[in-house]
């Protein structure tokens, strides 16, 4: 088991170099965030990534999370390094200062991000759903309630959960049970809900659930639930705690991974009825809920970018230090690093991990310009960017979250399927990636159905036209590395065009043709969207130093040209193959009757 080192030099040179600090800054709100100001952030954030919650990682996960007579307990260090979170202010870091946060650009929070679930995953979890709580909340909420529980929410002292999920209801929320009854201006809340991550612990004096539910006279499917605000325990009007509200966890669940993290079963109103607040409006919660499942779906492709750095950092330390065979043109024995087949692996792990890495930050920084650009028609573009990339980013990331820590297990060898070493434990987490926040096959449905043939196409072809001034772009370098980098993104790009022409054409014709095609056209558009990324910083890294920019690390910038290079070569070099399946693959997805199947 290896520890944690945080990306600093790889986020040094996007904020710095690449140019995402200078987007931000370019912002009114971030107009002193340079990188003298962003560098002691990741700094201190990076060392209790390393020192805090990377040590207490493994043995969270041995341990797990442990649940008597209703009494959820997290595992040993939790609570420790949850009082030393909340005292550094880490989870107000993105929220406005007039509710306790730091103001800070969503891109520095999720630079920052990536560090607590490549460090600990499982803990990593409740500042996330914590923070799309009050995403929700302050979107959403009354002024009663704002005042109430966001500076709790936004200093980290309460956290926030998602409940959605019902035995019989998943994916599909029309399916929902559980019941809400006026009471005044209040509601009473009875019914169950699955899956509950960080439902119940030992970390947090209060818990706010938003909970899904269904008023008697409510519309029937999706269009009748509302959204609540159900505290664990009850809040007066001054902010302080009372009495228990009548909710408890029944129990948790075993899991396959994130075992530090306590998933519950939550019952609400065994008796009178658990209070709850309404969010939004009667009838229209999934929409309030969608705010913070958005919130959520983008986090969940930073963890798997973050879990796939974890397995990487693991299986490059291991590589260099196991000595097995004799590698091509040794003269005796040596590491595992020598050998071509396991380079090739840690390539295949690096260039993707710094694909995932440019992409989401790259995306979140249109996220933060959608937000506060002073050009209305520059918000509307960059809002219509992160909608369509937002499936991408959660599907695309999570799939390649198991791939690269799959990886580090066969790096490993035989040592990897054993669990004191630590690389199964990061295969286990990261699986749970492409199935929660909405699987990965819903991403793909709604990136076919709302993000693509919704608009006829609009967004996408903005982006495309964004990728082909990039390949211009290139055209003008004349360096054999910038070519081959060029050359597999033009076909890359060609044959996503390919694709979105058939999914415009025959695939708006029939449903169940789109459906079909959507998973690969996701996994296409994931493989071109991250190559476009290695391209852009290859060429940055290239005239960086062609332009002999004093100071500059050349090793490094020499290291980006040749990763970038090699994901053209070994991963956008796939893309022509996913074409078929895409305009083909649905003539026999539906052909073979269920009982055949």
């Amino acid at each position: 088991m290896t520890g944690y080192s945080a990306p600093l030099k790889d986020l040094e040179f996007l904020f710095g170099k690449f140019g995402l600090g200078s987007s931000l800054q370019s912002l009114p709100p971030f107009s002193e965030v340079g990188s003298d100001y962003l560098s002691p952030i990741f700094e201190e954030a990076g060392k209790f990534a390393g020192e805090v919650l990377a040590p207490i990682n493994h043995s969270g996960d041995q341990q797990g999370s442990t649940i008597e007579n209703g009494v959820v307990r997290t595992p040993e260090g939790w609570k420790e390094a949850y009082d030393t979170f909340v005292e550094g202010g880490w989870c107000g870091l993105p929220f406005d200062e007039d509710i306790g946060g730091m103001a800070l650009p969503w891109t520095v929070a999720t630079a920052v991000g990536e560090m607590w679930h490549a460090s600990n995953m499982s803990w990593g979890l409740w500042p996330l759903l914590t923070q799309g709580a009050i995403e929700a909340v302050h979107a959403h909420g009354s002024d009663d309630l704002k005042r109430l529980f966001l500076p709790k929410l936004v200093s980290g002292e309460w956290t926030g959960t998602m409940n959605l999920t019902e035995p019989q209801a998943g994916s599909d929320l029309a399916l929902l049970k559980t019941k809400a009854v006026r009471d005044g201006e209040k509601y009473r809340i009875h019914g169950q809900k699955i899956f509950i991550t960080y439902g119940e612990q030992d970390l947090s004096e209060n818990i706010c659930h938003l909970v899904l539910a269904r008023l008697p006279d409510a519309p029937p499917g999706s269009r009748g639930i509302s959204l609540f605000l159900v505290p664990k325990r009850i809040v007066d009007q001054d902010g302080n705690i009372g009495e228990h509200n009548d909710l408890r966890c029944v129990s948790i669940e075993h899991k396959m991974g994130i075992h530090g993290s306590p998933t519950c079963v939550m019952a609400y109103g065994d008796n009178d009825g658990a209070i709850g607040y309404l969010i939004g409006e009667e009838h229209k919660g999934l929409a309030c809920m969608f705010t913070m499942m958005n919130n959520a779906r983008l986090t969940v492709g930073l963890q798997g970018l973050a879990i796939a750095e974890r397995a990487y950092q693991q299986a490059r330390a291991y590589a260099r230090d196991r000595i097995q065979g004799i590698a091509p043109g040794a003269d005796g024995k040596g590491p595992i690093v020598r050998h071509p087949d396991v380079r090739r692996m840690l390539l295949t792990m690096r260039s993707t991990i710094e694909a995932m890495r440019a992409l989401i930050l790259d995306t979140m920084v249109a996220l933060d310009t959608s937000k506060h650009h002073e050009d209305e028609a520059a918000r509307t573009y960059a809002h219509r960017r992160v909608d369509l990339l937002t499936p991408v980013i959660k599907g695309w990331l999570t799939d390649q979250a198991v791939n690269v820590t799959s990886i580090g297990v066969q790096i490993h060898g035989g040592m990897g399927f054993i669990e004191e070493t630590g690389a199964a434990q990061h295969f286990r987490d990261a699986r749970i990636l492409p199935i929660y926040e909405g699987t990965n096959g819903i991403q793909a449905a709604d990136l076919v159905g709302r993000k693509i043939l919704r608009d006829d196409g609009a967004a996408v072809w903005e982006y495309l036209d964004e990728l082909n001034s990039l390949i211009n772009g290139l055209n003008a370098i004349s360096d054999p590395d910038i070519a081959e980098i060029r050359k597999h993104l033009a076909i890359s790009i060609d044959t996503l065009e390919s694709a979105i022409d058939w999914l415009l054409s025959e695939g708006k014709q029939d449903d169940a043709a789109a459906q079909a095609a959507s998973t690969p056209l996701l996994t296409l558009f994931g493989i071109t969207a991250g190559g476009a990324m290695m391209a852009r910083m290859a060429k940055c890294a290239y005239e960086t130093l062609k332009n002999g920019d004093p100071g500059i690390d050349q090793a490094f910038m020499q290291q980006k040209v040749i990763t970038a290079r090699f994901f053209a070569e070994n991963i956008l070099s796939t893309a022509p193959g996913l074409l078929p399946s895409i305009c083909d693959g649905h003539n026999t997805v539906m052909r073979l009757a269920d009982e055949d199947l």
